[in-house]
């Protein structure tokens, strides 16, 4: 078996090998990105905003990165909850869905909404989550957001009415999933107690700690502090890769399941949702390799091998660093650098903190040396969110999921967008590069 697979390996190589002068001799816009850097237009749409730079003459000139949820500026929302010390994802979720912020009664009955919907329906945990258990707890949420489909009443019907109820559904139900998948992987895999809490009340935050934490317990700044995670992930505009898969899906007409499964999917992958993932897995690994720490100029000569896949992961990839929009920085980044600053030194755990911070330095030196200045470099929201989940305890396992947790209230108002507006089904173009060749019969072969 090994050895056919070896054969059919080294044909399959050859089979789908293209030079990247094929690229560039036809002007593709690999990843649909121009050559100046900016995105490929494939849109529009009135629920989130990334800004990075701004054009002048043509040329996109840096500056400090701005996120906006339906024309409102994300830090402003942070900044009112947090002086309120109030949970804001449920507002957040109502205006990205609804577009527009709530008044107190409709507040009220959302949140009222979100709290039934967070009981899945009868015999769902026991058929679709404990019986199939899954090592990795996004292919588990995967799976279940298609098997939902099955128990909607009303799973294909594209009205505006069935589309919010389905979508205040999918955001109260992926945290209870998740806790669900990540108890039952705990026990397949991990060889631990079973440990399965009902859903309580209270805000999306709240509720997911009292699901994850064995005693239940958790404190109100833990719960806030996650809450602000929420927020700060709850949708990135159009053009990232999850919410694009959504909208791609959405425009064929499917139901949103699949839609919502297919942007979950995609935000697993290491370069999108899993980046944070990796982000810890190179802090370990540079912790576990420089003899000093501490020492400037002994990380640098290590992110360089990395970068050059001499070390880390053998991608080349410095996680955490570089984004396709934000230039000089990212405004989550820069409140999450805050945030872990100042948890740091209640957790005492400053070392790991301003360790990160000389991986951030250092990583983007070693970019810059052998890329040049062409494209300005920053922290992305990766490379302190993960220390953030690490900090209130959170295992590694989640820290995607809990990405999805966030985004599925971008992800829905998405899907809602492009079925509403879009009424055309989205399909780019290939260029085709084979050698024309006549069908021969097997044995002539």
């Amino acid at each position: 078996m090994r050895q056919a697979l070896s054969g059919l390996c080294a044909q399959m190589t050859g089979a789908y090998s293209i030079p990247a002068e094929q690229f560039e001799h036809e002007s593709v816009k690999r990843g649909l990105r121009n050559t100046d850097g900016t995105g490929v237009i494939a849109g529009v749409t009135r629920i989130g905003s990334v800004r990075g730079y701004h054009m002048e003459d043509g040329v996109p000139i840096p500056e400090d990165g701005r996120l906006f949820y339906r024309g409102i500026d994300v830090m402003d929302i942070v900044r009112a909850h947090r002086e309120a010390g109030t949970f804001g994802f449920e507002e957040v979720s109502y205006l990205l869905l609804l577009g527009s912020l709530p008044n107190e009664s409709q507040y009220a009955s959302f949140k009222e909404l979100l709290e039934e919907g967070r009981t899945l329906p009868d015999g769902f945990f026991e058929d679709m989550i404990l019986k199939a258990p899954s090592q990795n707890v996004m292919n588990k949420l995967s799976r279940s957001v298609l098997a939902l489909y099955s128990y909607d009443p009303s799973p294909d019907d594209l009205s505006s009415e069935n589309l919010v109820r389905q979508s205040i559904e999918l955001i109260a139900r992926l945290p209870v999933v998740i806790a669900d998948a990540y108890a039952v992987k705990r026990h397949y895999y991990d060889k631990r107690s079973l440990l399965v809490h009902a859903p309580t009340q209270g805000s999306v935050a709240e509720n997911f700690l009292h699901m994850l934490r064995p005693d239940n317990c958790f404190t109100r700044e833990e719960a806030l502090l996650l809450d602000l995670m929420l927020i700060l992930h709850a949708e990135h505009g159009g053009g990232n890769n999850s919410a694009f898969t959504c909208r791609v899906l959405a425009s064929t007409g499917t139901d949103t399941y699949g839609c919502v499964a297919g942007a979950i999917n995609s935000l697993k992958g290491p370069l999108h949702g899993g980046a944070n993932q990796k982000v810890m897995e190179m802090f370990r690994d540079v912790y576990a390799n420089v003899k000093d720490p501490t020492d400037e100029e002994e990380i640098f000569g290590y992110l360089c091998k990395v970068r050059d896949r001499e070390a880390g992961d053998g991608s080349g990839k410095i996680y955490g660093l570089g984004h396709a929009v934000y230039t000089i920085s990212d405004p989550r980044a820069v409140l999450l650098k805050q945030c872990v600053a100042s948890l740091a030194r209640k957790t005492a755990q400053t070392n790991a903190f301003q360790l990160m911070e000389r991986i951030e330095r250092q990583g983007i030196r070693a970019l810059y040396a052998k890329l040049g200045m062409k494209k300005r470099l920053c922290a992305n929201v990766d490379m302190y969110s993960g220390l953030v989940y690490q900090m209130l305890g959170i295992p590694e396992e989640l820290f995607t999921p809990l990405f999805a947790i966030a985004r599925i209230a971008g992800w829905c108002a998405h899907r809602v967008e492009e079925a509403l507006t879009g009424n055309r089904i989205i399909r780019p173009a290939y260029r085709a590069m084979m050698d024309m060749t006549e069908y021969k019969a097997v044995g002539d072969r």
